[in-house]
């Protein structure tokens, strides 16, 4: 296919390395020449290095790169199959951009947005063929990630959806289909991982340091809440849990945190400044945790509980089969096992019992049990009993 994407900054770019791999042409448009710039480089930088390492040759770099056109307009979108764009998570902006393309484009074109987190139904209302319209969300880096949500609009025809399947499985990836709810899979079931990680840090039961550690050495996480969240970006991660709670009609399950809050204003965004949870800068000494077993186990099992009723709670609204929320966890956040497979193994009496017990000591609806977790507990049953 003939695949156009808006956006040339690292998702954008990577869409195009993962498609123009894939055989597929591939049309980069962004308004800002400097993006498209830093894409031609970063896509060549990559290739030359994938080649330098065996895995492709110099001839695949030329094909592959020659594959991939930068364009000035996006009129240049005429001869698209599918496009899919990659900018500033502004549901206006969007909009504007989806109902300007409309004009440009094929009738039977296929229009997908790579929102983390906006309606894709809100997005698709601003079109006059809102059925060609749909979510395909990537994880960063696309090429490498190889989860990839399908979030069909209410609006969305099922070929459409077929389509977009098809178009995933065909390139390798792994394609999961989530209900147009916010945070779709990943999004919503991971909040805790950050979320509960921050209360925990504020109520003074441990430092960051000792909080990762817990995650990672007991709980077998690639890397702890902290780390991550300084990895992503606390700019980043705290706008898209504010996305998450506003969303929610301010459930308190998905409150943010005022220390994340602070630390974002302050511009201790993480790695990319230097200073986040850690120091990164040239001389810089961090606390090392506290290797409490007892604590460690306490912290690991309080966040995994809280995981895990989110991914009930996201299979009892009906958000995703329990195999794609199993796969979107594991594939798409690196997850240790799939939550609700997991919570078969802890047992489903001990975590109903340790999210009653959190609940019973702060009282608030943030701790409240899945009821789905509690039919499975008077059930005597489990998720993957059938």
């Amino acid at each position: 296919m003939q695949i156009g994407i808006i956006g040339a900054g690292s998702m954008g770019t990577g869409i195009a390395q993962l498609s123009a791999f894939n055989g597929h042409d591939v049309v980069i448009f962004d308004n800002n020449p400097k993006s498209i710039q830093r894409s031609r480089d970063s896509l060549l930088k990559i290739l030359n290095r994938m080649a330098a390492k065996g895995k492709i040759s110099e001839s695949d770099v030329k094909a592959i790169f020659g594959r991939i056109h930068f364009v000035e307009s996006h009129t240049s979108f005429s001869d698209c199959e599918l496009i899919i764009e990659a900018i500033v998570e502004d549901i206006e902006i969007k909009q504007s951009v989806f109902a300007e393309l409309e004009m440009a484009i094929s009738k039977d074109c296929i229009l997908a947005t790579n929102t983390s987190s906006l309606s894709v139904s809100a997005i698709a209302s601003a079109c006059d063929r809102p059925e060609r319209v749909i979510g395909i969300h990537f994880f960063n880096p696309p090429f490498l990630m190889k989860l990839v949500e399908i979030i069909p609009a209410l609006q969305t025809a099922n070929t459409v959806v077929n389509k977009s399947f098809d178009w995933i499985s065909s390139m390798g990836h792994l394609p999961v289909k989530a209900k147009d709810t916010p945070g779709f899979i990943v999004n919503r079931i991971a909040r805790p991982f950050y979320g509960e990680a921050l209360r925990i840090l504020d109520e003074g039961i441990a430092d960051a340091a000792t909080i990762d550690w817990a995650m990672t050495e007991i709980g077998g996480f690639r890397m702890g809440p902290f780390t991550l969240m300084d990895y992503i970006g606390n700019d980043v991660n705290y706008t898209v849990t504010e996305s998450v709670f506003k969303a929610f009609f301010y459930d308190p399950r998905y409150k943010p945190s005022f220390t994340q809050q602070r630390l974002a204003l302050a511009g201790y965004l993480g790695r990319k400044t230097g200073r986040g949870y850690y120091d990164y800068r040239e001389g810089a000494k961090n606390p090392k945790p506290e290797e409490n077993p007892e604590l460690g186990q306490y912290i690991f099992e309080r966040i995994l509980f809280m995981l895990i009723n989110e991914a009930a709670d996201a299979l009892y609204y009906n958000i995703a089969s329990r195999e794609d929320i199993d796969t979107a966890m594991k594939y798409g956040v690196n997850y240790p096992k799939g939550l609700l497979k997991w919570a078969d193994e802890i047992g489903i009496q001990e975590t109903v019992e340790a999210l009653d017990d959190l609940y019973d000591h702060y009282l608030e609806e943030r701790y409240r049990c899945s009821p789905l977790l509690r039919q499975l507990f008077f059930e005597n049953s489990k998720f993957y009993d059938s």
